[in-house]
């Protein structure tokens, strides 16, 4: 085949491929805003939320979550479906039988590949982060479930190493407990605790403040206290870090979850491997791209008996199998089990073995 016939060629497989993910995206987010607005359509109009919030707060911003929460799994589907017609038509061997070689075959789709990754990587580390602030902050005042968020009852968090602070009762709203203790830990052994009820924070000054409170120091079997009048403190604790970890990080472009990231590891934080997860997947689940491009061409250029509905079903299997996959490595590393930049990876490596495999099968 002379060049100009297979650049035609590159660019029909390209067409195809990015036609048939963008195709199946869009049928998805259609289907996911009918339904999404369907369950929460009583809560709109409770609170009374505005349809230019709707369209533009809540759903505009949750397109891009949701598009690169299945960015991989269509971009499988739609190599299988694409490969395994042109193998069912022996296009493939039509192609492959004017001396082009197989890993030239390859070229089209994993340009195509590269692309879909760039746009995810792109969502992953600046544009959803961006996008989840405001649908956030949509959530929490016109969606009932998340309203009852904002009023936490019990928050526990680490400031420094040995220091840790419990709230209960907070109120994002008002900057208000209804309770806090600041404990101090030496080798395992609680020295000084401070208890203090009805405290306010001051976002300007950055200082907990409350009428009287109570300190408590303690040496070996031996406890003093003393009550006291006007608290007024200084932590090293942001308001910011007293909501839900998850809406927390996922707020964070990758720039500022970096610098998150290393504050946390300088206070001693017990939650780092949940942050950095969080860091790891934003790379990890792009490249996966790759791999399941690699996987798809490979598994269905080859003209089975069952046809296309064989390659797809055999496809989704590998594609769960390694979405599931990914969700233990993940639970395995903010558990601690196994080390964050090893857990985040494993799936990438374990099904890069696979795609070799088939790809040294599949026909050349």
């Amino acid at each position: 085949m002379n060049i100009r016939g297979f650049r035609i060629l590159d660019r029909y497989i390209i067409r195809k491929f990015i036609g048939t993910y963008l195709f199946a995206i869009g049928l998805l987010v259609v289907i996911f805003v009918i339904f999404d607005w369907a369950e929460k359509m009583d809560d709109f109009i409770a609170l009374k939320a505005p349809i230019k919030a709707i369209a533009f707060n809540y759903y505009l911003n949750y397109v891009p979550v949701f598009v690169n929460q299945f960015s991989g799994l269509i971009t499988f589907i739609a190599v299988i479906f694409f490969t395994s017609k042109l193998a069912y038509r022996t296009e493939i061997i039509a192609i492959l039988s004017t001396g082009a070689s197989f890993n030239r075959f390859l070229w089209p789709y994993f340009l195509s590949a590269f692309m879909i990754t760039v746009m995810t990587l792109t969502l992953n580390l600046i544009v959803i982060p961006t996008a989840n602030k405001h649908r956030i902050n949509f959530e929490m005042r016109y969606i009932k479930s998340m309203q009852a968020m904002r009023h936490q009852r019990h928050i526990y968090r680490q400031t420094e190493p040995g220091t840790y602070v419990y709230l209960r009762d907070f109120h994002s709203a008002m900057n208000t407990a209804s309770y806090m203790t600041i404990e101090r830990y030496e080798n395992s052994q609680m020295m000084e605790a401070l208890d203090a009820a009805a405290v306010s924070y001051d976002p300007e000054t950055k200082r907990w403040s409350a009428n009287e409170y109570i300190i408590r120091i303690f040496d070996g079997d031996e406890e003093r206290y003393a009550r006291l009048n006007g608290l007024d403190t200084a932590l090293n604790l942001e308001t910011s870090e007293l909501g839900r970890v998850e809406d927390l990080v996922k707020t964070m472009d990758i720039f500022e979850l970096g610098r998150f990231i290393e504050q946390q590891r300088a206070k001693g934080s017990d939650m780092v491997d949940i942050f950095e997860v969080e860091r790891q997947t934003r790379y990890a689940y792009p490249i996966g791209t790759f791999i399941l491009t690699l996987i798809g061409v490979s598994l269905s250029s080859r003209k089975v008996r069952g046809g296309t509905g064989l390659h797809i079903g055999i496809g989704i299997a590998l594609c769960f199998s390694y979405i599931l996959v990914s969700k233990f490595t993940e639970e395995y590393a903010k558990n601690g089990v196994i080390p964050v930049e090893i857990a985040m990876w494993i799936p990438n490596l374990l099904y890069m073995a696979i795609a070799l495999y088939l790809y040294k099968k599949a026909p050349k």
